[in-house]
């Protein structure tokens, strides 16, 4: 293409209206297309990428010109000088183009006219040095490689309605390098997560998220239907079940998997209904020897991802290197309150005690409920650097071996940091008339109406007759960790497409 349009408005000319902007744009388009131009090749070839040439280029001194020919592409984010200077974005960094007429042919500075902020081009020229210091590229040929039809936001104040950035993640991504930044993050964490779990040898597993009978944890399921078998199905709000399944068939000595579970209840800046998380087992480990993996494998992720074992969230520096403290939930809350509730066991007597220390109960709480509302009340919240919380009440804890020296417990952990929990552990329940009667009670609780109660699974306890190991299992949710090594305060900040309420057209 050789003809060079006029008449075109410019951008800066337009009234800052979306509508307008828009029908210049595709007015642009309808020209260039006009002239004999293609707006949306099929292929092109690019040579190198900005983030790399910046990387390269670095020693390059100011007003240096180089013979180096490179082919580079990306979306124009700035265009100065009627598009003598435009700044090329791509996925590893940011780069300006130079185009002007002594070095620029003719035929190729005519296509500025039909370029707007959003497209994406495709640029052939030689690396320079510019006198006040940007690295450049001076276009000896120009490509149009994708028009775009809307108009990006204004670049002084970006995209600031928070809503917007969620359910139009993609321009987020166009104009935000932190929301790049902290998705790229978390890439790194669930990379650096399998590359631990491979590197002890445990074996990566895939376990279905349509599950017959809801099991793994206590919590609301969604439920859908499969047309073909006429049945309701409960989306997964845990592997467990399956994974144990594995290890009792001797598949491999350690199992995990990597994926969503799914769990009906509130959102919250650290909740969302979709959720990503890891499970895996060991056999032969208890949970001593969880909370030993526990803090070798976080100690590996925030060393890979940040260079260092300690990191800054909020006002608190968070230390991972050193060993975690490891606390029973009765001791903190012994420390916090000042009683010892291993010495009031009876539930009457827990709730009246939990009344005069100010925390609400449920009128029909049990101990181990009574014990935890208090924990999560008074200790939680303080438990900044990373702690592991021990022995966790059996009434809370239906999948968990009971503790070896007292049965009112069990062999089941907590992981703290920054206040929040990040890990939840055990030292796995295998005797299956064990197992059977905490179904029995879990199903006793559902027909008495907690939606959160779990179903008897017959199939799994016929797995655990044939004999399960002793094994140590736990689980960590992906976005929360993501949270922490990204220093973000809510959990859409870490997840791709959060889970949104959908928009209803008023007008229908």
């Amino acid at each position: 293409m050789t003809q060079k349009t006029s008449g075109l408005a410019t951008e800066n000319a337009l009234p800052q209206d979306d509508n307008i902007l828009k029908a210049a744009k595709l007015k642009k388009l309808a020209a260039f297309e006009a002239a004999g131009g293609q707006a949306f090749p099929h292929k092109f070839h690019r040579t190198d990428r900005a983030g790399d040439l910046q990387e390269k280029y670095a020693g390059l001194e100011n007003g240096v010109e180089t013979t180096d020919k490179v082919t580079i592409a990306g979306r124009i984010m700035a265009m100065r000088n009627n598009g003598m200077f435009i700044d090329l974005h791509d996925p590893s960094g940011k780069i300006q183009v130079f185009s002007h007429k002594d070095s620029t042919p003719e035929s190729v500075m005519a296509q500025l006219d039909y370029f707007d902020l959003g497209d994406i081009i495709g640029v052939t020229g030689t690396i320079r040095r510019t006198p006040r210091g940007e690295l450049s590229v001076r276009a000896s040929e120009l490509t149009m490689l994708t028009k775009s039809f809307a108009p990006l936001p204004d670049k002084y104040h970006g995209l600031s309605d928070i809503e917007a950035r969620y359910r139009q993640r993609y321009l987020d991504l166009i104009m935000n390098e932190q929301s790049r930044s902290t998705l790229r993050t978390r890439t790194k964490i669930v990379r650096a997560i399998r590359d631990y779990m491979n590197s002890i040898g445990a074996m990566e597993v895939e376990t279905p998220l349509l599950h017959g009978i809801m099991g793994g944890a206590s919590a609301k399921p969604f439920i859908t239907h499969h047309n073909a078998l006429d049945s309701n199905f409960f989306l997964r709000i845990a592997p467990e079940l399956y994974l144990k399944r594995l290890v009792v068939g001797g598949f491999a000595d350690a199992v995990f998997e990597i994926g969503r579970n799914f769990r009906n209840e509130g959102v919250s800046p650290r909740h969302n209904p979709e959720f990503t998380m890891i499970e895996a087992y060991h056999t032969y480990f208890d949970y001593y020897d969880v909370m030993t993996l526990i803090e070798d494998m976080v100690r590996y992720v925030v060393q890979t991802v940040h260079g260092t074992t300690s990191i800054q969230y909020g006002q608190h520096t968070l230390d991972f290197g050193s060993p975690w403290q490891r606390k029973t939930m009765v001791g903190i809350v012994e420390e916090e309150t000042g009683v010892d509730f291993l010495t009031i066991t009876d539930p009457v007597a827990a709730r009246a005690k939990a009344k005069e220390l100010g925390v609400h109960v449920d009128a029909n709480a049990n101990w181990g409920q009574v014990v935890e509302a208090i924990f999560a009340e008074k200790g939680e919240h303080k438990l900044i650097q990373p702690t592991h919380v021990m022995d966790h009440p059996f009434d809370i804890s239906p999948l968990s071996k009971l503790h070896r020296d007292n049965p009112l417990l069990t062999e089941r952990f907590e992981s703290y940091a920054n206040g929040w929990e990040i890990c939840n552990a055990f030292t796995e329940l295998n005797d299956p008339r064990d197992q059977l009667a905490r179904f029995q009670d879990q199903v006793a609780a559902r027909e008495s109406g907690d939606e959160e109660g779990m179903m008897m699974d017959e199939d799994f306890i016929t797995a655990l007759e044939y004999g399960l190991p002793p094994t140590g299992g736990w689980g960590m949710g992906i976005d929360r960790m993501v949270m922490l090594l990204t220093n973000s305060t809510n959990i859409r900040d870490v997840i791709a497409f959060p889970t949104l309420k959908p928009i209803v057209d008023t007008k229908k």
